[in-house]
């Protein structure tokens, strides 16, 4: 939303992004359920290798779990890459960083999308008030009107039974912490 191409430009850009990386666990179901009856899932699991940590968001746990993330997924990662596609990745790389606590310290395994369905929304949310700048503060309010009702899953009392708050709390660090990456003081001087 900075200096550059319109969003129109910027969507058709960047349009194909998140339907790709969607694909990936598209595929890992359709193959564990044809050939694996729902047994072939790559969670993040304590004690278990770290190559977890870089698959759980790919593995799900049936075609329910799967849809749910996407529909969450998608439209969050197109009004992130409306911003730009290397907060996009910063996002991912937020949400692997701080998945990597919960891998070595969390008694319990999970997997899915929501973790960085979650890091997208806590970047959202976060940006355009470290920015101030009015697009992407609207980007925000729009983020959290549309998107508020997801909040309440990051409390374990509000969170549905074997559903990893931790990890949407982990996921939602993460996207908190890619917003205070990417973002930098204006630096003072003219103004052109």
């Amino acid at each position: 939303m900075a200096n550059g191409p319109g969003v129109m430009v910027k969507l058709q850009q960047t349009f194909w992004l998140p339907l790709l990386l969607v694909a990936v666990p598209w595929g890992q179901e359709l193959i564990d359920q044809l050939f694996f009856a729902g047994q072939w899932n790559l969670p993040m699991q304590p004690g278990g290798s770290f190559l977890g940590v870089l698959t759980a968001p790919f593995s799900h746990g049936g075609f329910g779990h799967l849809i749910g993330n996407t529909l969450w997924f998608l439209p969050l990662s197109w009004l992130v890459l409306l911003k730009s596609w290397r907060d996009y990745l910063a996002v991912w790389l937020g949400v692997y960083a701080t998945a990597i606590p919960v891998w070595l310290l969390w008694p319990h395994g999970s997997h899915g999308l929501s973790g960085v369905v979650y890091g997208l929304l806590g970047y959202l949310l976060v940006i355009g008030f470290l920015e101030k700048r009015p697009l992407v503060l609207a980007l925000s309010l729009f983020s959290l009107v549309s998107y508020g009702g997801l909040l309440p899953s990051l409390i374990p009392l509000f969170s549905p039974a074997g559903v990893s708050w931790m990890g949407h709390a982990s996921g939602f660090a993460g996207g908190i912490l890619a917003a205070g990456a990417i973002y930098r003081e204006p630096t003072p001087g003219p103004k052109l």
